[in-house]
C-alpha cells in the first residue's frame, strides 16, 4: 500500500493530476499508521505458556493454560495459534487466558512447538508473531487392570511379608554339594539316603521369592505392540508391588530392581518405561529365582531366557492374537505353552499364559 501510495503521488507530480494527491496521501497515511500501530502492540507482547507437571499418562488429561499480553498499545486484532489445538483461537482483547486439556495416545518425550501470538490489523497490512518457548512432556505408559477371562479381579502373586533383607524368612529353593562348615540342618537326608552324597539346601532370601516383571522388546519393530507391552509390563509392576511386592528387569539391565509396596521406586521405573525402544534385552544370564517370572515380549515365540529360568512358574505375556505363541528351546529343555483360550489372565491388550517344561524321558534303572 504504500509503494501504491509513493507511485501515485510521483505521477501527481509528473503529470500534474491534482486528483491523484488525496488517494495518495491517503495510502501513504494508513500504511504508515498501520506499521507504526502494529509494531507498537507488539513491543512488550509475549506468550506464556504453563504446563500442571511435566510428565501424564497416555490418554490423561494433560492441563494447559496460555497467558497472553499485548505490547504498550491494544492491537487492532490477532490470534493465537497453539500447535496442540489444532485451530487458531481469536483474540479480541489485549489480554487473554486460554485453559486447555490436551491427551497423548503414545508414550514418549514429546517436544511441543511454541505458540503463537499473531497481531494483525483488520486488511492485512502488517503482522506481528510473537512466540512462547517450547516445552517437553514425558508421557509414560497407561496402568491398566488385570483381568481374568471370566471376569473378576485376578491374584498373581501370594501376598509378601514385608521384612529387611538381613531379617527376612528363609526358604529352600535347591540342592547343591555341602560345603564344610555348613549348619547340619541344611543337609537334605533324602538325597544323601538316595546318592550316598551330602547335599544341602541352597537358601534364598524374600527378595529372591518375589515376583519378577521382566520386559524384553527384541521383537518389537511394530509399534502398537510394543507400546501394548511396555503397558502390560507397567500394569503388572503396580498390581504385584501393590500385592506385597516385586522386582523389574528392563532391557540393558543385570540386576533387577525393587518395588516394594510403598511405590518409591515406581516413578523412576514409570519413566524408564515411557522411554523404552525396541531391539533391547536384559543383560542378565539364567534367572536364578524362585518366584513366579513374568515375561513380557511383544513377540510371540517363547524367549530363551524364560525357558531357561529357574523358577516354580513362568509366565509368558504377549500382545494378543489369532496365532498361538510359537514354541522355542535352549539348553536341552523343551517348553510348552498353553493356547490362547487357557490364558491365565489379561491386561492391556496382552494375555499371560503359563509355560511348562517338557518332562524329559526317565531312565531305566
Amino acid at each position: 500500500m504504500a509503494a501504491l501510495g509513493a507511485a501515485m503521488l510521483l505521477g501527481a507530480l509528473a503529470f500534474g493530476a491534482t486528483s491523484l494527491y488525496l488517494p495518495a496521501m491517503a495510502l501513504l497515511v494508513v500504511a504508515v499508521w498501520t506499521a507504526l500501530w502494529i509494531t507498537l502492540a507488539a513491543s512488550g507482547a509475549h506468550v506464556e505458556r504453563t504446563v500442571a507437571a511435566t510428565t501424564v499418562e497416555e490418554e490423561a488429561p494433560w492441563p494447559l493454560r496460555l497467558e497472553v499480553r499485548s505490547g504498550i498499545v491494544r492491537p487492532p486484532g490477532g490470534e493465537l495459534v497453539e500447535p496442540l489445538l489444532g485451530r487458531a483461537i481469536l483474540l479480541p482483547r489485549a489480554r487473554r487466558d486460554v485453559r486447555v486439556e490436551v491427551r497423548f495416545a503414545r508414550r514418549g518425550r514429546r517436544t511441543i512447538e511454541p505458540a503463537r501470538f499473531v497481531i494483525r490489523d483488520p486488511l492485512g497490512l502488517a503482522e506481528r508473531v510473537v512466540r512462547s518457548p517450547p516445552a517437553e512432556v514425558l508421557v509414560l505408559p497407561r496402568v491398566e487392570p488385570v483381568i481374568a477371562p471370566r471376569g473378576g479381579r485376578m491374584g498373581l502373586a501370594p501376598s509378601l511379608a514385608r521384612a529387611p533383607l538381613d531379617a527376612a524368612e528363609l526358604e529352600p529353593e535347591a540342592l547343591r554339594p555341602y560345603h564344610p562348615g555348613a549348619p547340619a540342618t541344611r543337609i537334605h537326608w533324602p538325597a544323601v539316603a538316595r546318592t550316598g552324597e551330602v547335599f544341602e539346601r541352597s537358601l534364598v532370601s524374600e527378595a529372591g521369592s518375589r515376583p519378577l516383571v521382566v520386559l524384553d522388546t527384541r521383537d518389537g519393530r511394530d509399534g502398537p505392540m510394543l507400546d501394548r507391552a511396555v503397558r502390560a509390563a507397567a500394569s503388572l509392576c503396580v498390581h504385584l508391588a501393590r500385592d506385597g511386592g516385586c522386582s523389574v528387569l528392563l532391557p540393558g539391565d543385570r540386576r533387577a530392581v525393587d518395588l516394594d509396596p510403598d511405590m518409591r521406586a515406581w516413578h523412576a521405573i514409570h519413566v524408564r518405561l515411557a522411554l523404552v525402544e525396541a531391539g533391547g534385552a536384559p543383560s542378565a544370564g539364567r534367572l536364578e529365582r524362585a518366584g513366579a517370572i513374568y515375561w513380557v515380549t511383544p513377540g510371540t515365540a517363547v524367549p530363551a531366557g524364560l525357558v531357561r529360568a529357574a523358577a516354580r512358574e513362568r509366565w509368558l505375556v504377549a500382545p494378543a492374537a489369532g496365532d498361538e505363541p510359537a514354541v522355542s528351546s535352549a539348553g536341552g529343555h523343551g517348553a510348552a505353552v498353553s493356547s490362547a483360550a487357557d490364558a491365565a489372565f489379561a491386561v492391556a491388550g496382552c494375555v499371560g499364559q503359563a509355560i511348562t517344561r517338557r518332562r524329559a524321558a526317565r531312565r531305566a534303572a
